[in-house]
């Protein structure tokens, strides 16, 4: 019996026997398995190019593989944008591949946001609206937005539901703004349930956010529930129109921190059941321990090794926990990256001293190497943002600008967005 995950990861491993890692990990690099129904398998691609290439070179053999994994014929369905939220939020079942309340495992550090989230998808509109989820990465905002929506799916089927990224938001305004409002408007606008997922992506665009007020307010006043996710409260997000952050703050906001050892030691043995594995409390122990910030992570520790133990028939000891999560975290228990050395690291990297990083030049290569700084340690470390002024030398709001220019920027260049990318990889492997 395959779940979504466990077939990608297996599908995965069998085209290695048709093709080269090199030419088909790096195509799968976050794709994300979305359903098996009605003899498909939908994947969602990381961007468009990669599920046009995905199509082109990896369906036929996929089909193949799938059709002799399931027992019945099965080809891949490619997806990306729109499409793939289509997937995610017209089934009750096996599109939301776990995203339910069930599934998420609540502990001291995400409690409160998990039985907000409940409480809107048991009463939306009636308890609170909007609700404001925010926390860092992969610590489960995006897991409570499916939460609601299958909840609300389920218990309302007439129901439209509208979930979108900040950022595709700004790409269909774009588009908007050439062929005309009304089918833009129409989309947000009629929506019972509207989910949106980084919010703080509004930082910084005036017009996206005159746009976003005016169906929020449509919306707030019909009495339609509205959630939102953020890496931060809305106070911290730079340049918000100060109306905006009003109706954010109406609510409800809810935050999620990094899990205690203890949670995370339940969402290594819940994934791991899931995983259909039975993982000795040693490397229950092991994971747990060393992967601290990142729930997404924890997953793929789980993934991989239940991967090498069903495709390389391997038991599951340290040995195997070890060399399967190797590149997700660092051996040595405990350590975390500084911001001493991710200050080194990026002084290394973009040839700039580091006295230079934390001094006051305003030359282009010395401002973006700050920028980098900031944003690696606000990501990897949990510092505050006048933590990390303190360290470079800068006011907390210079520091929240830096990180949100820098954002924007790599939300316009792929190069940049690839290139701190792998810095960040780099100084995770320290």
């Amino acid at each position: 019996m395959y779940t979504p995950e466990t077939l990608l990861e297996t599908m995965i491993q069998q085209l290695h026997e048709d093709y080269a890692e090199a030419l088909v990990d790096p195509w799968f690099t976050n794709a994300e398995p979305l359903a098996i129904q009605d003899g498909l398998f939908v994947i969602k691609a990381a961007s468009e190019l990669f599920r046009d290439t995905l199509t082109l070179r990896y369906t036929d053999n996929a089909s193949e593989i799938l059709t002799f994994l399931l027992g019945a014929p099965t080809r891949p369905l490619y997806v990306f944008g729109p499409e793939a939220d289509v997937w995610r939020l017209q089934s009750t079942s096996s599109v939301y591949g776990g995203y339910t309340f069930e599934r998420f495992i609540v502990g001291n550090s995400n409690k409160f946001a998990h039985a907000a989230a409940l409480a809107v998808a048991k009463q939306p509109a009636r308890l609170y609206n909007p609700l404001f989820i925010y926390g860092g990465s992969g610590l489960g905002k995006t897991h409570l937005l499916f939460a609601i929506a299958g909840y609300i799916r389920r218990e309302h089927p007439g129901f439209k539901i509208v979930y979108i990224k900040s950022e595709d938001f700004m790409n269909e305004l774009v588009e908007a703004l050439q062929i005309g409002f009304s089918e833009f408007r129409q989309k947000y606008r009629q929506a019972d349930l509207l989910l949106v997922d980084d919010i703080q992506f509004l930082s910084g665009k005036v017009q996206m956010q005159e746009e976003f007020f005016n169906t929020f307010e449509t919306l707030y006043q019909a009495g339609k529930q509205i959630v939102l996710t953020s890496d931060r409260p809305p106070k911290e997000i730079a340049t918000l129109n100060a109306r905006l952050q009003t109706r954010f703050e109406s609510g409800l906001l809810a935050d999620i921190q990094s899990p205690d050892l203890e949670t995370r030691m339940a969402m290594v043995k819940a994934k791991a059941a899931q995983m259909e594995i039975e993982l000795p409390q040693k490397v229950v122990a092991y994971v747990a321990e060393n992967i601290t910030n990142n729930v997404r992570e924890l997953e793929g520790a789980i993934k991989k090794i239940a991967a090498l133990h069903k495709i390389m028939d391997r038991s599951i000891d340290m040995d195997l926990a070890q060399e399967a999560i190797k590149d997700i975290f660092k051996e040595r228990p405990g350590l975390h990256p500084t911001s001493d050395l991710i200050l080194q690291e990026v002084s290394s990297f973009y040839n700039v001293p580091a006295d230079q990083i934390t001094g006051k030049g305003r030359t282009q290569d010395v401002v973006m190497a700050r920028q980098v700084a900031a944003h690696l340690m606000r990501q990897l470390t949990g510092m505050s943002l006048p933590e990390i002024g303190k360290v470079l030398n800068m006011h907390h709001t210079s520091v929240m600008y830096s990180i949100d220019k820098l954002t924007q920027s790599m939300m316009e260049n792929e190069t940049l967005k690839d290139t701190v990318a792998d810095l960040m990889k780099n100084i995770q492997s320290k």
